[in-house]
């Protein structure tokens, strides 16, 4: 069977002036056509020869022996060769680029933009590309707790959080508990691994354990503090909502760096306001 956006071997059965025709087995019905510039010198009938089967600029189903940077059901990094009226055109190694469709994008993409992307075919029969790579990452990451990775943030949801794709080929997911500063689809993270699930994917954290990062937050409170002129208008009693927004921290870690800093004598506290000292 000739299997669609998959590299194959297969048998050259017939010669003709514009290439040769290729089968699984020489008796065949089903065939496929290797354009002659892509017909290796001395090949013959009966030979063996591996290529990728896609479909042309007219819909046919052809063979190349090129190779494209990714199969079916694979993710791999493409980058934008143009954008159209229906979507975006992806160099993927090929002569014919492409095509991301709006409706599998996660964001608005640009030319010259790269990120991971799937491979499927749509009920056209036609190769798409898709941004929506969840099912289609890998869940054998060789990392473990606390180790550093980066990774590509393809999709977020309210619910469940942001979708990463670790190296551009593990599943992970920064939860929304974790999520802190103004993060968007496309953005490009450094992260540590908070913990690795049962099934394998990555659950990620943007900050580090309590013991270190209480020292990074320490000193941005001092910052923000010295933003507001020495004195920052609310203390460690404010909403989280309002700790969240202005400290891009839970009140916890809020609450946390400022004992330190008060520990330290650093700071003091008002009945309103965090004073510097």
């Amino acid at each position: 069977m000739l299997e669609l956006g998959k590299i194959q071997e297969l048998t050259v059965v017939k010669k003709v002036d514009f290439g040769v025709y290729l089968a699984e087995q020489e008796k065949d019905q089903e065939k496929v056509l290797l354009p002659a510039r892509q017909v290796p010198e001395g090949i013959g009938i009966g030979d063996r020869i591996s290529v990728f089967l896609y479909r042309d600029s007219k819909d046919r189903l052809i063979s190349t022996t090129a190779r494209p940077r990714l199969q079916l059901g694979e993710v791999a990094e493409l980058t934008v060769a143009q954008t159209g009226k229906f979507g975006a055109f992806l160099d993927w190694g090929l002569e014919k680029d492409l095509f991301l469709p709006f409706k599998e994008q996660t964001k608005k993409v640009r030319e010259g933009e790269s990120f991971p992307a799937a491979l499927y075919v749509d009920k056209s029969g036609r190769l798409c590309a898709t941004m929506k790579i969840y099912h289609y990452l890998r869940t054998d990451s060789p990392y473990q707790k606390d180790d550093r990775v980066r990774g590509y943030l393809y999709e977020i949801s309210r619910q469940f959080g942001a979708f990463v794709a670790v190296d551009g080929t593990y599943s992970a997911l920064i939860p929304p508990r974790e999520m802190y500063g103004q993060l968007q689809a496309g953005d490009r993270i450094e992260a540590r691994v908070a913990k690795v699930l049962e099934d394998g994917k990555l659950d990620l954290s943007l900050r580090e354990k309590a013991y270190v990062q209480i020292q990074a937050d320490a000193q941005k409170v001092l910052d923000v503090i010295d933003s507001f002129d020495g004195a920052l208008p609310f203390t460690d009693k404010a909403a989280p909502e309002v700790i969240r927004r202005e400290m891009q921290m839970s009140k916890n870690e809020f609450k946390r760096a400022v004992g330190s800093l008060l520990k330290a004598g650093k700071i003091e506290i008002t009945q309103s306001a965090i004073r510097r000292l």
